[in-house]
C-alpha cells in the first residue's frame, strides 16, 4: 500500500513537473521568436512607420533592455522567489507586444521594443532557473537540451513565420501573436509555479549596481553597433561612449564590493568553473552571432540566392543544433559526464569558421550546408551544458544570479560579435569594391551599403562579378578571424574542473558562497 502511494506520488509530481515545463518552454519561446520574427517583416514595418534611418534601433533597443535585466531578474528571483518576477516579465513582454501592435510611428515602435526587452530578459533566465529549482542537476541534462532546442527551433521558424504573417495578413501580428502565447505562459505561471519564497521578504535593493550596470551595458553596446557605422571609431561620441564604459564597470565593481545583495556578486569570480564557462560562453556569443547573422547575406548577395531560399538554408544549422542540444541532454542525465561536451562542441565550432572561411561563389551549396550543420552540432553541444555546470557550481540560493550572471556575458558576447563583425565587413566591402571597380563603372554600383540582391543579380556581368566576389572577400576573412576565439574557448574549457552533478535540489548540496 504504502509502495502503491509512493508511486502515485511520484508520478504525480513528474506531471507536475512537465506541466510546469512545457509552460517555461513556451515562455522561453516567446523571448527566443521575438529576436527572430521580425527580420523578415522589417522592410514593410518601417517603410509603412517610415523610419529607415530608425531601423537599426527597433532590434538594438530589444537586445539593450533585455541584457541589461537578465541579472537583476536573477538577483531579485533569488531573494523574492521566482514566481512574482516571471509574472512580472510576462506581463512587460505582453504590454510591449500590444503597444507594438498599436505602433503609429517608430519611436512608438522603438519604446514597444524596449519594453518586450524589460520583460524578455527574465523570460530565459527564470525558465532556467526554475528548473533548477524542481530538477536536480544529475537529471537537469534533459531538460536544458530541449531549451536548448527551443532557440534552433525559433530561429528557423521565427524568420519564416514574421514573412507570412507580412505578406498573408499584416506585420503587426509579428506582436498581435504574443498575445495568446503569453496569456498561455502566465496562467501556466499563475498556477503551475509553486517554489518556496526567496531567502529575504526584505531585501536591500542594490540600485547603484543596477544604475551604473545599465549604464556601463548601454554604453558598451552603443559603443559597439555605432562604431565605425553612425560614427567614426575616432569620433568623441565613440571615445565618450568607450570612456563613459570603462568609468561605468570600476563604478560598478565598487558598488558591487560594498552592496548588502549585489546584483552581480563578485564571490562568484572566485569559482574556476563559473569564471572559465563563462568567459568560454562569451567567446561562443561572439562566433555564434558574428556568423549567423551575415550568412543570409552571404547566400543573398554572393550566391544569388532569394531570402526565403536562404532562410531555409540555414535549416541544416538549426537541424543539427537541436539534435545535438537533445543529445547531448540525454547523454548527460543518462551517465552524468559531460565536460567533454562544450570541449567538442567549441572545436567544432572552430573548425566550421574555418570551413566557412573557404567559401567562394562557386562553392556547392551542398558543401555550404555541411559547413552550417557543423556549426550547429558545435552550437549545441555548447551552450546549455555550460548553463549547467554554472548551476551545479553554486548553491540554490544563488542559482539564479549565477545563471543570470552567466547568461548576461553570453548576451554580451553576441552583442560585440555581431556589431564588430559588421563594421569590420561594412568597411571591407566599401574598400574591396572601390579597390576593383574602375572609376568609369563605378557610378553604376552607386552607394555599396545600399545594394540590394535584386540590384545585384540585374548587374552588367562584369560588375556583377566585382561586386560577388568583394562581398565573398569582405565576410570570409572574418569567418577565419574568429578561429583564434572558438580555440580559446576549448582550452579553457579544458580546465573546468568535472564536478559530480547533484542528485538533489537542496541549498547545502554545496558550501554556499558569500555575497
Amino acid at each position: 500500500m504504502t509502495r502503491t502511494t509512493s508511486r502515485s506520488r511520484s508520478d504525480e509530481s513528474r506531471r507536475g513537473i512537465l506541466l510546469l515545463f512545457i509552460g517555461l518552454i513556451l515562455a522561453m519561446f516567446l523571448a527566443s521568436l521575438s529576436q527572430t520574427v521580425l527580420s523578415a517583416a522589417m522592410p514593410t514595418m518601417v517603410g509603412e512607420l517610415g523610419g529607415v534611418d530608425h531601423m537599426l534601433w527597433v532590434m538594438t533597443a530589444y537586445i539593450l533592455a533585455s541584457t541589461i535585466m537578465m541579472p537583476i531578474y536573477g538577483k531579485m528571483s533569488d531573494l523574492l522567489g521566482r514566481k512574482g518576477p516571471l509574472i512580472v516579465a510576462i506581463t512587460l513582454f505582453m504590454s510591449g507586444s500590444v503597444i507594438g501592435g498599436l505602433a503609429s510611428g517608430m519611436e512608438m515602435l522603438i519604446v514597444a521594443r524596449v519594453i518586450q526587452g524589460l520583460g524578455g530578459g527574465g523570460l530565459i533566465i527564470l525558465s532556467q532557473a526554475i528548473i533548477a529549482d524542481v530538477v536536480p542537476a544529475r537529471e537537469r541534462g534533459k531538460y536544458m537540451g530541449v531549451m536548448g532546442a527551443v532557440f534552433a527551433v525559433s530561429s528557423v521558424v521565427g524568420p519564416l513565420l514574421g514573412g507570412w504573417l507580412t505578406e498573408a495578413v499584416h506585420w503587426r501580428w509579428t506582436f498581435w501573436m504574443n498575445i495568446p502565447l503569453g496569456l498561455i505562459a502566465l496562467l501556466a505561471a499563475v498556477i503551475l509555479v509553486r517554489l518556496p519564497r526567496g531567502t529575504n521578504s526584505r531585501p536591500r535593493i542594490d540600485f547603484a549596481g543596477m544604475a551604473t550596470l545599465a549604464g556601463a551595458t548601454a554604453s558598451l553596446i552603443l559603443l559597439a553597433s555605432w562604431g565605425g557605422n553612425d560614427y567614426a571609431w575616432n569620433s568623441p561620441v565613440i571615445i565618450g561612449l568607450g570612456i563613459a564604459t570603462i568609468v561605468l564597470g570600476a563604478l560598478f565593481v565598487f558598488a558591487e564590493s560594498r552592496a548588502a545583495e549585489p546584483i552581480i556578486p563578485l564571490a562568484l569570480f572566485r569559482h574556476r568553473n563559473f569564471i572559465l564557462t563563462t568567459t568560454a560562453g562569451l567567446l561562443v556569443g561572439v562566433t555564434m552571432f558574428g556568423a549567423i547573422g551575415y550568412l543570409p547575406t552571404h547566400l543573398q548577395m554572393t550566391l544569388g540566392r532569394d531570402a526565403t531560399s536562404a532562410g531555409l538554408l540555414m535549416v541544416p544549422m538549426m537541424g543539427m543544433m537541436l539534435v545535438s542540444s537533445l543529445g547531448t541532454g540525454w547523454l548527460v542525465s543518462a551517465y552524468g559526464r559531460y565536460k567533454w561536451m562544450p570541449i567538442a562542441g567549441s572545436a567544432l565550432i572552430a573548425c566550421a569558421l574555418a570551413s566557412l572561411s573557404t567559401l567562394t561563389p562557386e562553392t556547392p551549396l551542398w558543401m555550404f550546408c555541411i559547413f552550417v550543420g557543423m556549426m550547429g552540432l558545435g552550437l549545441g553541444a555548447n551552450m546549455q551544458i555550460l548553463v549547467l555546470i554554472v548551476q551545479n557550481t553554486f548553491p540554490h540560493r544563488v542559482v539564479g544570479t549565477a545563471t543570470a550572471a552567466n547568461n548576461f556575458f553570453r548576451q554580451i558576447g553576441a552583442s560585440l560579435g555581431s556589431a564588430i563583425i559588421g563594421s569590420l565587413f561594412a568597411v571591407r566591402l566599401v574598400q574591396i569594391i572601390g579597390e576593383r571597380a574602375p572609376a568609369s563603372e563605378a557610378a553604376q554600383i552607386g552607394d555599396v551599403s545600399s545594394l540590394t540582391p535584386n540590384a545585384v543579380r540585374e548587374m552588367p556581368a562584369a560588375l556583377h562579378d566585382i561586386v560577388v566576389h568583394g562581398y565573398n572577400d569582405a565576410l570570409t576573412p572574418l569567418f577565419l578571424g574568429m578561429v583564434p576565439l572558438a580555440l580559446t574557448a576549448v582550452v579553457l574549457l579544458c580546465f573546468i574542473r568535472e564536478d559530480p552533478l547533484r542528485t538533489t535540489v537542496e541549498e547545502d548540496a554545496v558550501p554556499p558562497v558569500a555575497s
